[in-house]
């Protein structure tokens, strides 16, 4: 049986021609009433679609907490001091940070990004929402002094459909946000590069339609940047071309004045893309487990693209590259950990939440930390 969404993009398609997967992504993810996370369908957690380091527990943000007390540090104690958490979803991460309470809270904004209004208003139940015009007072208005003093010490939280349209001094944090991005499929074939499209399979109606891969010769400027990106393709390698993703990051370091951009996701060089194979980094995940074709029933099913470093770095190179288990061991998980199992082993004969929460710190952890998984992650970082 079609989704709505099945029917929307043959219906598109039956008006002008094959699409491509940026725009098939954009539909089944982001449509204002069907799409998988504007809708509200799609959920990070363990019962739910997928699980996100936030989602494992409260220790990342923990971790992530004593991160930003180093880097508030660093630039001199500002305050306000920013952080602006991208695709920051039901506000989990946001929620953890702040029960850790950081050292820098007092000059703590908060803004919680994030496109969905069906997420955003799940802020709005764990999280001491401010008005806009609180959190971030006009700087050249009379009232801003008033506004600024209503709005009080932090931490400030704010929550937002986009990035804030002003320059910050602090930082913006994306966890697992450019995979989710809309991007081109190309393969290479015989004679040059090809475009990856949907089109319809011309044994069903607009109606009831199956979509079907197509492939079109790439336009000049993909298959130009495809030939710079892995000169050496064999035919039938495919990769993405994540356009949008490399714009976010340039939005993202622009509204920096002074502090830094930090990205975490599952990421992979363009050439090493290239020689796997498509289902390896093209994915969807529906209920915890891997779904069906990113073709096929769209809007009930996340898709999600390994972020190509490669164009990333294309956009301004990294200032630092780790991997998640060495960007959280740095920042202190490990005495985390270690106060955890003191609590337990003293708190362990009370079996109070303080003593479980201590004690669910070494899962989490080990699940944080574990190369083949969440720990083989990259997290990017760019200094300014």
């Amino acid at each position: 049986m079609p989704t709505p969404l099945d029917t929307e993009a043959a219906a598109r398609i039956g008006r002008h021609g094959s699409i491509g997967f940026d725009e098939i992504v954009d539909l089944a993810l982001y449509d204002p009433v069907h799409g998988f996370y504007s809708s509200g369908v799609g959920q990070a957690g363990r019962r739910a679609d997928f699980l996100t380091s936030p989602e494992v527990g409260p220790l990342f943000g923990a971790v992530i907490a004593r991160a930003l007390d180093l880097w508030w540090n660093q630039l001199g104690r500002p305050d306000p001091f920013t952080v602006v958490e991208a695709a920051a979803g039901s506000g989990m991460l946001a929620r953890s940070i702040l029960m850790a309470e950081p050292k820098c809270s007092s000059a703590l904004t908060y803004v919680l990004v994030e496109r969905s209004a069906a997420l955003r208003e799940q802020h709005r139940e764990y999280l001491p929402i401010l008005d806009g015009s609180l959190a971030f007072p006009p700087q050249d208005d009379e009232s801003a002094g008033s506004q600024a003093e209503a709005a009080g010490r932090g931490p400030r939280c704010v929550s937002l459909p986009d990035l804030p349209a002003m320059a910050i001094v602090g930082v913006v944090l994306a966890n697992e946000l450019l995979d989710n991005l809309p991007f081109r499929v190309l393969e290479r074939g015989p004679s040059g590069w090809l475009e990856v499209r949907a089109g319809i399979d011309p044994t069903s109606s607009i109606m009831n339609a199956t979509l079907v891969e197509i492939v079109v010769p790439a336009i000049d400027s993909d298959a130009v940047q495809a030939d710079r990106l892995v000169p050496d393709a064999t035919v039938g390698a495919r990769i993405p071309l994540q356009h949008e993703a490399a714009a976010w990051v340039a939005s993202a370091l622009d509204i920096i004045d002074q502090g830094r951009l930090v990205i975490i996701d599952y990421a992979s060089p363009t050439e090493d893309l290239a020689m796997r194979p498509v289902g390896e980094w093209l994915r969807t995940y529906r209920n915890n487990q891997r779904g069906d074709s990113p073709l096929k029933a769209l809007g009930t099913q996340d898709i999600t693209c390994e972020v190509d470093a490669t164009q990333l770095g294309s956009v301004r190179r990294p200032t630092v590259i780790s991997s998640q288990a060495a960007f959280l061991t740095m920042h202190g998980m490990s005495d985390l950990v270690d106060q955890g199992r003191q609590i337990w082993n003293e708190r362990a004969h009370l079996g109070d939440l303080l003593a479980l929460r201590a004690r669910s710190r070494i899962g989490e952890s080990e699940a944080l930390l574990d190369p083949a998984g969440l720990g083989g992650f990259t997290v990017f970082e760019w200094i300014k």
